[in-house]
């Protein structure tokens, strides 16, 4: 008997979806015989597939965002926010496929062409998190199918919602029933399809253990492709301002956004040991502002709730263990009410912690470190695992150049959060924040693989060295 699902809105407790678990081998062996024709489409029929799918996103743009809000409890305009990124990924798509994969061809030797051309994995396994139900997902499924695979999907077991309705889209828009197959389950169901031996490859977003345990897994199946997103520790420096007041803007909105429940939010903020204090009341009484509350509350909250109760104990017992190593809470969490999972923003000062853990906090925590100068500033931002997102804030572009130089992620910012990467360019960590796969533009590179053609018309050789002379063998 399949496993009953259920899914709760984070702001309310109310019951919001309820389901089975699905079967993946049932579902990929779906998505293998829908395989060869989806292939064999053109990529404009493809690409007009998708120009489809993002028009009925559009027409039920309103309905969407407003699952996706009552879902992750994020707030309204952030869930709409998060609806116009699904639509708009599909132009994109469309230009990074034309740009890194498509078709090209040169002039070899005597007079021959090289043809360099694309081919599509086959079936590809894509698993999705909660924090953004739709847009990251999406972001794996829409190149993955321009690419000519097919996808089994599964998302995060809490927000099978936002999953589910995400599908019927694609569906809606012309995408074959078996080119884009849903299955639904928790953490055994995800394991599962990552281990199907008819699964051509996976795309992954969610946390770096998972990550890790993914690599480990796929290390004896080289013949597959893993592409890898995971989190980060992410290190925002603060260092000689122009602007004290746009700084504290870049800092909460790098810290605090989405509740803190984005890969790219700033875990940790470096300052100097001398001067920083003005910029920190300036964040203070920024955060004292910030609004806490249900997605549809007027007026509108900045940041919602986290995912659900489990995450709010955890990101709560994460808080008090940086206390009892000797953090100084600055700003203290608090949960306004025990059984549901808001939370509001705090800022600890953590430099004389010692062993400090390096883990991603999941939630509304900015950790302050101040240290000496600027090298120990870029020393600090590297002493961590991860390697996703880094931020510093600087009139100086000499300091900026020194940190771009020094600093060791895969998004690098100046004067900007550390969150908010734009989908034109690629997105993707070191470290284990990733394995070198980056996302959104380049998503295209492991969505199809490189084959090379020499080609000629006329069959037209000659082995001019190592034969025998023929004159001489007739003689014998």
């Amino acid at each position: 008997m399949a496993e009953t699902m259920t899914s709760h809105e984070p702001a309310t407790g109310k019951k919001l979806w309820s389901g089975s678990a699905g079967d993946p081998a049932a579902e990929i062996a779906k998505a293998r015989e829908a395989f060869p024709d989806w292939a064999d489409h053109s990529f404009t029929f493809r690409a007009e597939t998708m120009r489809r799918v993002a028009n009925v996103v559009r027409a039920k743009e309103k309905e969407f965002a407003d699952l996706i809000a009552r879902e992750t409890g994020k707030p309204l305009w952030e869930a709409q926010q998060e609806v116009g990124i699904v639509i708009g990924k599909v132009d994109i798509s469309i230009d990074a496929y034309s740009n890194r994969t498509g078709s090209t061809t040169f002039e070899g030797a005597l007079g021959s062409k090289v043809a360099v051309r694309h081919r599509p994995h086959g079936v590809l396994g894509v698993l999705g998190p909660y924090n953004f139900p739709a847009h990251l997902p999406n972001g794996h499924i829409v190149p993955a199918l321009l690419a000519g695979n097919t996808v089994v999907f599964k998302p995060s077991e809490k927000t099978p919602a936002s999953g589910e309705f995400l599908v019927q889209c694609f569906h809606e828009g012309g995408v074959p029933e078996n080119a884009l197959r849903l299955v639904q389950g928790g953490i055994e169901v995800g394991k599962a399809l990552a281990g199907d031996d008819g699964l051509d490859g996976l795309l992954f977003t969610g946390s770096a253990g998972a990550g890790k345990a993914l690599a480990k897994q796929y290390a004896d199946t080289p013949h597959k492709i893993l592409a890898i997103e995971a989190g980060g520790n992410n290190p925002l420096v603060a260092w000689d301002m122009k602007d004290i007041h746009a700084a504290a803007a870049i800092i909460t909105q790098s810290a605090f956004l989405s509740a803190g429940q984005r890969c790219t939010c700033a875990r940790r903020l470096i300052v100097p040991e001398e001067g920083h204090e003005e910029t920190l009341d300036e964040v203070l009484k920024l955060v004292d502002r910030i609004i806490v509350d249900h997605p549809h509350a007027d007026p509108a909250p900045f940041m919602g709730p986290v995912i659900d109760n489990a995450a709010a104990d955890n990101v709560q017992e994460q808080f008090v263990e940086l206390m009892m190593k000797g953090g100084v809470p600055i700003k203290k969490l608090h949960r306004p009410d025990e059984e549901k999972p808001f939370l509001t923003p705090a800022i600890i000062d953590v430099t004389n912690v010692k062993n400090r853990p390096d883990v991603e906090i999941f939630g509304p925590v900015l950790q302050l470190v101040r240290v000496r100068n600027f090298e120990e500033a870029i020393a600090e931002a590297n002493k961590t695992r991860f390697g996703l997102a880094a931020s510093v804030l600087t009139r100086s572009p000499e300091l900026y150049k020194q940190f771009w130089r020094g600093v060791r992620a895969g998004v690098v910012n100046w004067n900007k959060p550390t969150n908010g990467a734009p989908s034109t360019a690629p997105f993707g960590g070191v470290g284990i924040s990733g394995n070198h796969r980056p996302s959104a533009y380049y998503a295209a590179d492991y969505c199809a693989w490189p084959v090379t053609s020499v080609e000629a018309e006329l069959c037209r050789a000659s082995i001019g060295t190592g034969l025998k002379d023929p004159a001489t063998e007739k003689t014998r």
